[in-house]
């Protein structure tokens, strides 16, 4: 092989490298925009269990106003509406979002939420349906249910 072709090789080499790290970028900006504009003017309703309860699932009930991408890493800042128990309140939170491919996967470890409380979650979102865990301090279960869009 001679110094020619060894440098045709090795520049089309890193050519290729920064084309598959640009269409990377590229693919996850165009993932994030979409959940950004999926997740305006939404509503999560369905059910959450209560491990060793006998009880059957209540409801439970989150208005999504909007989210915006915050910063390099994961968080994403959510204006949310909840409701749970007697507690209505709307607030931003700043809450990590991790992907599974092309699905987001809302990802709390024991954060706090004023006037609630401090929770742990896993939430898969999957079009319009979600699912997952939660902890509240010793109690914990299992939530799922439907997103639609507020009217």
């Amino acid at each position: 092989m001679n110094l020619l072709s060894t440098l045709t090789i090795l520049v089309g080499s890193i050519l290729g490298i920064f084309t598959f790290a640009s269409g990377e970028t590229q693919n996850r900006d165009i993932l994030f925009e979409n959940f950004r504009k999926s997740m305006q003017g939404v509503r999560f309703s369905g059910y959450f269990t209560v491990d060793g309860s006998a009880r059957p699932p209540s409801k439970e009930m989150y208005e999504v106003q909007n989210v915006q991408k915050f910063g390099d890493d994961d968080l994403w800042i959510f204006t949310a509406r909840i409701k749970y128990g007697d507690k209505d309140v709307t607030l931003p939170m700043p809450l990590p979002v991790k992907w599974l491919g092309d699905l987001p996967v809302i990802t709390m470890d024991e954060v706090n939420i004023p006037g609630l409380g401090t929770f742990s979650a896993h939430v898969v979102i999957d079009g319009n349906k979600y699912a997952g865990t939660w902890s509240h301090g010793k109690v914990g279960g299992h939530l799922y249910g439907k997103i639609t869009k507020i009217k």
